[in-house]
């Protein structure tokens, strides 16, 4: 069962999910531009940003994860997006002494979980001034669909500040990070019942074709499976509710 609510830290996501079934047999994680702080049975994770979707084979029966927005976890983290990218890492890997362990413990004791991992960060990032305005700029534009030139010339950045920001940031490159979001597009237009040739229009893409390539690469599977799923778990008496923001998942 997964469930998501928005947090107090801006731009944030609070989710909870508690596993079923054999390992492995979990949710993929698809690509989304955003990192996670995540509590996973007693130990402090740091979800660094996906180029592909992700599946756990880990024995973990209860998650609680804080979503950042996409560019914010690296300045609240103080570790660089770029370092993360496709890596799930301990907290205390990254961190060192005995902040992680004391946390994961804290955090353990809650009566909700994800509400503690909200305080803490809300603690950490008041420490680390307010979020990037020109990285919410990237991300605004790039998630509407404009082009890289075009965003590195409006926002007055060269290419080489945009790649570099980028990495840092989203762990990526603005390429990579605008593939994500048409993606995320495309996907959300799917959950809300377009047919996947509408979706990729909309979204996008040259054609269906591409969204399926896409779709294929990025979230190993195809925008009908997709769409079924989605349906599936939308409709009443379903067992596992299919996220609607940024990090989508599949069983």
């Amino acid at each position: 069962m997964y469930e998501e609510r928005p947090a107090r830290l801006d731009g944030a996501v609070l989710w909870t999910r508690t596993a079923s079934g054999p390992v492995g047999s979990g949710a993929a994680v698809v690509p989304d531009g955003c990192m996670d702080l995540i509590w996973a049975d007693g130990r402090l994770l740091v979800a660094g940003p996906d180029t592909r979707a992700y599946r756990s084979t880990e024995a973990v029966d209860l998650y609680a994860g804080l979503r950042f927005a996409p560019g914010d976890a690296p300045r609240v983290l103080g570790v660089p997006a770029r370092e993360l990218r496709d890596r799930r890492v301990d907290l205390a890997d990254l961190w060192g002494g005995t902040e992680p362990r004391r946390l994961a413990d804290l955090i353990g004791r809650a009566p909700d979980r994800a509400a503690a991992l909200e305080a803490y960060a809300l603690r950490r990032a008041a420490g680390t001034g307010p979020p990037d305005p020109l990285l919410r700029a990237i991300t605004a534009r790039l998630g509407a669909g404009r082009p890289v030139g075009e965003t590195a010339d409006a926002l007055g950045l060269g290419a080489r500040r945009l790649h570099r920001l980028s990495l840092d940031a989203f762990g990526y490159g603005p390429q990579t990070l605008a593939r994500v979001l048409r993606l995320q597009r495309a996907l959300a237009l799917l959950r809300a019942g377009l047919p996947p040739a509408e979706a990729a229009t909309r979204a996008g893409y040259t054609d269906q074709a591409h969204l399926t390539r896409d779709t294929r690469a990025l979230a190993d599977t195809t925008p009908g499976v997709y769409a079924r799923v989605a349906a599936d778990q939308a409709s009443p008496g379903a067992r596992e509710s299919i996220e609607v923001s940024a990090k989508s998942e599949i069983p």
